[in-house]
């Protein structure tokens, strides 16, 4: 019995769905690859994970299919994204999904997106710093910051790949050599930072973390982590000893993590989850919602360096403005100083290396 037409459009639909590059079709079958459009599909926006197989990258996958603000989500990496595509793909959400496995199909991945989330790379493990993923990580970045310039010089970069206080100088420096570099639109993402200040303020105060608002400015690792605990919402007083744990409880949050994970991993499920967040305060910009702010590891004159993380406000373009720390106490001008000493470090490395 011959398949009719609508039933043959289904199946060319789910097939391009999980692997929309490649589909192999027998010849006379009357099968045609399609776009990878599902009937009912949501009106959103495109966005693209790059590491989408990788321990932060599969549940980001699985959030970000959850968010009803996202129509079309391509999922990319250099192993596995078949089997991540297939899975994340029945979930019964809006956003269509595709797979994208290899160099090859990189430029296919990121044509078109309006948002682009990098995962992509090694994890820390025991013994590790973030500087010592530099060289592999740091390898990675450029040449996706390269596909970006090609394919989607345009979209939105939420930048994860660690040490984000290097990797973002150099997809600065890489979208410069390209021509397309937009300052407001390269975003390093440190909500895992605000997340975990949030939540270590939230059981000290004895409160519900969603009700804590904590700036975290510098930079994504170590003592360039900078929680400002005198600004925190709702107002508190906190004892030195308090400012001292809280302060190194945040700066060493990843460590307690990968120390926990026992060589097994390193803080995924919870980086994801701040991506997420991150990713939906960008999406809710580009759709024009107002007051969107947050911290991010940004282009930045806030300091004399010139990248910061520090609280922006998130619009159509990326970043709208970006507001000055506030008045800071004794502690954090200390802090401060320190932070800014480590930065301007870890930015130089990440400048050479994409200069080179």
């Amino acid at each position: 019995m011959q398949p009719n037409s609508d039933a043959i459009q289904r199946l060319a639909r789910i097939s391009a769905h999980l692997d929309p590059p490649n589909l192999q079709m027998e010849s006379g079958s009357g099968l045609e690859q399609v776009k990878c459009r599902a009937r009912g599909g949501s009106s959103g926006f495109k966005v693209a994970i790059l590491g989408a197989a990788g321990g932060i990258g599969q549940p980001l996958a699985l959030l970000m299919k959850m968010n009803p603000l996202v129509s079309l989500l391509h999922l990319y990496d250099v192993v596995n994204t078949p089997g991540v595509t297939a899975d994340i793909s029945h979930m019964d959400t809006g956003a269509v999904v595709r797979g994208f496995l290899g160099q090859k199909q990189l430029e296919d991945a990121l044509t078109g997106m309006d948002l682009v989330i990098i995962p992509a790379g090694v994890p820390r493990k025991p013994g590790m710093t973030r500087d010592d993923l530099f060289n592999i990580n740091a390898g990675i970045v450029k040449t996706l910051s390269e596909g970006i310039a090609k394919c989607c010089p345009k979209a939105i970069v939420n930048l994860i790949s660690n040490p984000v206080n290097s990797t973002v100088p150099i997809a600065a420096e890489i979208l410069k050599k390209a021509g397309c570099y937009d300052p407001r639109r390269l975003l390093g993402v440190t909500m895992l930072d605000v997340v975990r200040a949030n939540t270590f303020m939230a059981e000290v105060l004895g409160l519900d973390p969603r009700e804590v608002d904590v700036p975290v400015v510098g930079g994504h690792a170590g003592v360039t982590i900078l929680p400002l605990l005198s600004q925190v919402k709702p107002p508190c007083s906190l004892t030195t000893e308090e400012v001292n744990y809280l302060t190194s409880r945040i700066q060493n949050g990843g460590t307690e993590v990968v120390e926990a994970k026992a060589g097994a991993g390193s803080a995924t499920l919870s980086m994801a989850y701040a991506a997420v967040k991150f990713a939906d305060l960008c999406l809710r910009g580009l759709r024009g919602d107002a007051s969107i702010v947050q911290c991010a590891f940004v282009p930045s004159q806030v300091t004399e360096l010139p990248f910061f993380a520090s609280k922006v406000r998130l619009g159509r373009n990326g970043v709208e403005e970006i507001y000055p720390l506030g008045p800071l106490n004794e502690y954090e001008r200390v802090g401060l100083e320190k932070a800014k000493k480590e930065l301007a470090s870890s930015i130089e490395k990440g400048v050479t290396f994409a200069r080179k």
